[in-house]
C-alpha cells in the first residue's frame, strides 16, 4: 500500500489511540493535526516555518488547485510537493465540499454540475474526475467524491446523498490507478444513527487504506458532534487510519481524539492568527486589544516557538495596528506551533495510557484561565 497505518497503542480510559502513518515521505505520529494549505501554501509562512511547529503532513485543496493554475500544470511542475516545496506528505481533499457550497449545483448520479467560480465555465464534477484531479496533483493521500449535504438536514436527503456517497466511493476506487497514491473513503449520513452506521460499515467494506468522517463541524455543535462520533466510530476497522474532517478548536480536537479519531485538520488556527487571536494553554488572547500595548510578556508564557522566544505581546499588538503583515506571520507562527505542542502532548498522554485526565486538566485550565482577557504571566 502507498499509506499503511499502524495501531501502537489503545488508551485503556477512552477511545483515545496511538498510531503512526507509513507515506512514501516519511511517517507521521498520531493523532496529528494538519495546516491547511488550500492554495499549495499555508497562509502567511514558508514551509520551514511551518515544519519547524512539528506537522509533518498537510492538506491542500484540490478544488482551488484546479481552478488556479490548473492540475496539468502543477503535474508539469514535478507534483504538488515539489511545486510547493514541502516535502513532508500531502493530502488533498476531492472538490466536494466547496462544490456543493456554491450557491447553484445540480447533483444526479453521474456527478455535479455547477460554473467554476472564476471563468464562469459549466462543468460537470463527478466522482473519476475529481480523483483524476488529485492524481494529477501527486497527493500521497486522495479523498474520494462525496456528497455533501447542510446541517440541519431532513432524514430523506441525507440518506439519498449517503447512498450516493457510497457509490461515488465504489466508483472512486474502480478509477483510482496510481500505485504511490493512497485513496480514503468519507463517512456521511448528517446526524441520523442509522445512516451513520449503514455509511461506515459500507465505506469500511470497500477495504481503502483510510476512512474519513465528512458532515461535522459544519455547525452541529460540540455536543452533536460528540454524539455522531459516538455512534460512528464503533464501526470503522481498527487497523485504518481515521480522519474527521474539519476539525477544529482545542475541545473539538480532544473530543476526536477520545473517540478515536488519528488525523484532524482546519483553517481555525492560521484563521484565527490572521485576526490577532493567538491559542495560549490558558485560553485564546485577542493581541489586538489595547490591554497588550504595553505588556512584555511574550503571546504564550508556556510556549517555545519561534514567536514567543524572540517576540513579546506589545510587538505583536503593534503590528497589527500598523497593519504590518509579519505580525500575521508571527502569530500564524505561534498558533501552528500550539496546535503542534498540544498534538504532541496528546499523544504522550495516550501513551502514558492517561488521556482522560490530560483532557480534564487541559480543558479545566484553558477555559477557566481563558475567561479572563489577560494571560497570566
Amino acid at each position: 500500500m502507498p499509506l499503511e497505518f499502524e495501531l501502537t497503542k489503545s488508551d485503556s480510559g477512552s477511545g483515545a489511540r496511538l498510531g503512526r502513518l507509513h507515506t512514501a515521505r516519511g511517517e507521521v505520529e498520531t493523532p496529528t493535526f494538519m495546516p491547511v494549505g488550500t492554495q499549495a501554501a499555508v497562509k502567511g509562512v514558508s514551509p520551514e516555518q511551518v515544519e519547524a511547529t512539528g506537522a509533518r503532513i498537510l492538506l491542500a485543496n484540490a478544488y482551488h488547485l484546479h481552478l488556479k493554475p490548473g492540475a496539468d500544470i502543477i503535474a508539469a511542475a514535478g507534483g504538488l510537493h515539489a511545486f510547493m516545496g514541502w516535502p513532508h506528505a500531502i493530502i488533498t481533499d476531492s472538490g466536494g465540499y466547496q462544490v456543493f457550497s456554491l450557491p447553484k449545483h445540480e447533483v444526479s448520479e453521474e456527478g455535479v454540475r455547477f460554473r467554476w467560480e472564476s471563468q464562469g465555465e459549466a462543468v460537470t464534477l463527478t466522482p473519476e474526475s475529481a480523483l483524476a484531479i488529485q492524481q494529477k496533483l501527486g497527493a500521497d493521500v486522495m479523498m474520494a467524491f462525496d456528497e455533501c449535504v447542510p446541517f440541519p438536514c431532513p432524514y430523506p436527503q441525507a440518506r439519498t446523498a449517503m447512498e450516493r456517497t457510497l457509490r461515488w466511493a465504489a466508483r472512486c476506487k474502480d478509477a483510482w490507478t496510481s500505485p504511490n497514491q493512497a485513496l480514503f473513503g468519507i463517512v456521511q449520513g448528517s446526524t441520523f444513527e442509522d445512516l451513520r452506521r449503514a455509511s461506515a460499515e459500507g465505506t469500511a467494506a470497500l477495504d481503502l487504506p483510510g476512512i474519513a468522517v465528512g458532515g461535522l463541524s459544519v455547525g452541529e455543535g460540540l455536543e452533536t458532534m460528540q454524539e455522531v462520533l459516538g455512534y460512528t466510530m464503533p464501526h470503522l476497522p481498527m487497523d485504518r487510519a481515521r480522519y474527521l474532517m474539519g476539525v477544529g478548536l482545542p475541545e473539538d480536537i480532544l473530543a476526536a481524539v477520545e473517540a478515536g479519531v488519528d488525523m484532524m485538520d482546519c483553517i481555525i488556527p492560521t484563521k484565527y492568527a490572521r485576526n490577532g487571536t493567538l491559542f495560549t494553554q490558558v485560553g485564546r488572547i485577542r493581541v489586538t486589544n489595547r490591554e497588550y500595548r504595553r505588556d512584555k510578556f511574550p503571546p504564550d508564557t508556556n510556549c517555545r516557538c519561534y514567536t514567543c522566544t524572540h517576540y513579546s505581546r506589545a510587538y505583536l499588538h503593534h503590528l497589527f495596528d500598523a497593519d504590518e503583515i509579519f505580525g500575521q506571520t508571527l502569530a500564524t507562527i505561534h498558533n501552528l506551533a500550539f496546535y503542534g505542542t498540544l498534538m504532541a502532548d496528546i499523544r504522550q498522554a495516550i501513551q502514558q495510557d492517561r488521556f482522560s485526565v490530560f483532557k480534564r486538566d487541559f480543558l479545566d485550565k484553558y477555559s477557566r484561565e481563558g475567561k479572563k482577557r489577560k494571560v497570566v504571566g
